[in-house]
């Protein structure tokens, strides 16, 4: 699905449809948010500053979808800095470093610039003013984006895809101008190349959420004392007193030897906990069934 030279009613409206279809009969654990954080993205084409102004725009995008806990991390690298952060323990580990205030994401978006461009068609009788002509303009605007969808956990590309924008404006031509535009301005999100851009991004959030829907969240047990266990599964992700996970050990990561590509893991059921109470970024469990849980397990939602 495309939005070329639509306004944003047209990709709420869409957005609606797609939430209306897609999860219209799905079972409850749907309304659960996963966690996402958006990577920089690499630019092939323009300015470097691309790539933070573009990461910007979709991770405000995907907080007002609503459908997502959105870690702003523009730091941010790679899956390796992931699995770093979720192994090395400065996941809520102090308060002195500003990272160690973070969990690690279950998604994380990356993406590569591959188009940013505009190109202009001028007409008009030119009329002089000083040394300077005004003359009609029209401009076609086309961004593209290469998108890849990644599960930190594993470090499986979900989805690799090809999102993009186009977009028409016309106007007044000044046949001398003074500075530019800058990326992520009001003035800039009027151009073509600015709406061309906001298209590229609504068309990701789509294919995102769209891609999700067929993954269940996955959280972690961040500390058992006594009979409590907390997990790292808050407010922001929709979960409720009542909410039932099934709790499995992480097994030995397998990876091939060949490739260093990571295979996965055999994981063992340990049993299932029951949420009792919720704050914003965490929640805090007791025992359904099994014992000898322990820090780092996995939680998925019973089926």
């Amino acid at each position: 699905m495309s939005f070329e030279n639509k306004g944003p009613k047209y990709f709420v409206a869409a957005l609606a449809l797609v939430f209306f279809f897609g999860w219209g009969f799905v079972p409850a654990h749907a309304a659960l948010k996963k966690t996402v954080a958006v990577s920089r993205f690499e630019v092939s084409v323009g300015k470097p500053a691309l790539g933070n102004g573009m990461a910007d725009m979709l991770t405000d995008s995907l907080i007002q979808s609503g459908n997502f806990a959105v870690l702003e991390r523009q730091t941010l690298e790679d899956i390796i800095g992931e699995q770093d952060l979720a192994a090395s323990g400065r996941a809520a580990a102090s308060k002195a470093a500003q990272t160690g205030k973070l969990v690690p994401a279950q998604i994380l978006i990356k993406g590569t610039v591959t188009e940013f461009e505009e190109q202009s068609g001028s007409g008009g009788t030119g009329i002089g003013f000083g040394g300077f002509s005004i003359g009609s303009s029209s401009t076609t605007a086309h961004v593209a984006v290469i998108l890849r969808i990644i599960d930190t956990t594993t470090g499986e590309v979900l989805d690799s895809a090809r999102v993009e924008g186009k977009a028409e404006g016309s106007g007044l031509k000044f046949g001398a101008s003074v500075g530019g535009v800058d990326f992520g301005t009001e003035g800039f999100a009027k151009t073509p190349l600015g709406k061309a851009t906001q298209i590229a991004i609504d068309n990701a959030v789509l294919k995102i959420v769209e891609r999700l829907k067929a993954v269940p969240i996955a959280g972690r047990i961040v500390k058992v004392a006594g009979g409590d266990i907390y997990t790292n599964l808050g407010e922001r992700n929709g979960v409720a007193p009542g909410d039932v996970f099934q709790v499995f050990a992480p097994g030995e990561e397998l990876i091939n030897p060949d490739t260093g590509e990571r295979l996965g893991s055999e994981k063992t059921k340990m049993g299932s906990i029951k949420i009792t109470t919720v704050q914003e970024k965490f929640s805090k469990a007791v025992p359904e069934k099994g014992e000898l849980f322990e820090q780092g397990f996995l939680l998925l939602p019973t089926e």
